[in-house]
């Protein structure tokens, strides 16, 4: 009797596992606007100095063009010509970025204005940042 109880409640700890993780790992929602898309500028400043990246995605249905990402500063504006759905590009501002916002625009009428974000960070452990 106990044998059953035991492989039920082992079958649905598995099940809300896969559930989470699913949820969690893949996109399964589509996408209900036909132009829409995600901007996340990140700064990452630590005792080695600082590093930043912006990463741009096409969460929308249709494809954006000539999306032109504007650092601010002196920095040359990025453009990329084409961004199809669910595409996803990782740029790294150039010197002279004002490092403060991103403006990204695009030929479909987007115009987001995204402030950096600077994410939690923890101390790395030994020489390897591992631990190791």
């Amino acid at each position: 009797m106990k044998k059953p109880v035991l492989v039920l409640v082992i079958g649905g700890g598995l099940a809300a596992l896969v559930i989470f993780f699913a949820f969690s790992f893949f996109s399964i929602i589509p996408p209900s606007q036909k132009y829409d898309i995600s901007v996340d500028p990140i700064l990452v400043k630590d005792s080695m100095g600082s590093e930043t990246h912006v990463i741009i995605k096409n969460t929308g249905m249709d494809t954006l063009t000539n999306v032109k990402i504007d650092y601010g500063g002196t920095a040359k504006s990025d453009v990329i010509p084409i961004l199809n759905p669910g595409d996803r590009i990782i740029l790294s501002p150039p010197v002279g970025s004002d490092l403060n916002e991103v403006r990204v625009t695009t030929d479909q009428g987007i115009n987001i204005v995204q402030p950096y974000r600077v994410p939690a960070s923890a101390p790395f452990v030994g020489n390897s940042g591992y631990g190791g």
